[in-house]
């Protein structure tokens, strides 16, 4: 892989052995700058950059990622695109993830994640009795978080989403 620069200028050559590193580094990067605005009120460029945070963090995490980063990858594009109430795609998004994740074994964290993502999803495709299910259940288990720490970032998540 190389990188171009500036006409007269030397190029630098990233080794391709080299790739799979910073493939995870720019996947965490950008995973953990999504979730930081995803989890307030965001200006127009904000969004974009929210949008475009998450997306490339999928793409990094499917050059070099398990499965588990991969739905994990799926369920922040659920949740920025719930968001963004972008209705449609939120829904495949987090049935997507759903179904991943609840037919594995599951920490108590990512499941209540995982319910209020469908919420938001729910909500964000104006199904009004998913809505309010997929509510009651990410309530539910956010209450049953054993981890303070856990708890308290999955309540990020939760508090953006519409009350029933």
């Amino acid at each position: 892989m190389s990188e171009t620069s500036e006409p007269g200028r030397a190029s630098k050559t990233l080794d391709e052995a080299d790739a799979p590193a910073w493939h995870k580094r720019f996947a965490a990067r950008s995973n953990n700058r999504a979730w930081e605005l995803a989890s307030r009120d965001r200006t127009p460029a904000e969004d974009r950059e929210l949008l475009d945070l998450a997306h490339a963090s999928a793409w990094h995490w499917a050059q070099v990622g398990t499965e588990l980063n991969r739905m994990r990858a799926t369920l922040l594009l659920a949740a920025v695109h719930a968001e963004l109430g972008m209705g449609a795609s939120a829904l495949a998004l987090a049935r997507e993830m759903h179904g991943y994740l609840a037919a594995r074994a599951t920490d108590d964290w990512e499941l209540a994640m995982m319910h209020a993502i469908d919420a938001h999803a729910a909500h964000a495709a104006g199904l009004v009795a998913e809505h309010r299910q997929a509510y009651q259940r990410a309530a539910a288990a956010l209450a049953a978080i054993a981890d303070d720490e856990d708890r308290a970032v999955v309540a990020l998540t939760f508090d953006r989403v519409p009350t029933p």
